[in-house]
């Protein structure tokens, strides 16, 4: 089973996506409200993969992937951006802050 963590503060793409992946039956899908929580779940649960919201208040995706890529226990889980927003320059911004 794979562990996907998905850091997310919209309930409903919470939902959405926990729903189709969880049917497919080989994921596990945990979910955290903001970045803050979502790098201590990532420390604590040791995800395969996390699927990370950028545009979140707090703790925004940005910073979570930097704190993420910069702690040696989560350091190796691929991290894939994902945002409604996708404005110019968003995929390098993400890159460079250590999303895969």
């Amino acid at each position: 089973m794979i562990k996907v963590l998905y850091i997310e503060d919209n309930d409903d793409n919470v939902y959405m996506l926990k729903m189709r992946l969880e049917l497919l039956g080989d994921f596990e899908v945990l979910a955290a409200e903001d970045g803050e929580k979502g790098c201590e779940m990532a420390a604590a649960e040791r995800p395969d993969l996390i699927l990370m919201d950028l545009e979140m208040p707090g703790i925004d995706g940005w910073e979570a992937a930097r704190r993420l890529k910069s702690n040696s226990q989560t350091q190796h889980i691929p991290i894939i951006a994902l945002s409604a927003h996708a404005l110019a320059g968003a995929r390098e911004k993400a890159l460079a802050a250590g999303c895969d």
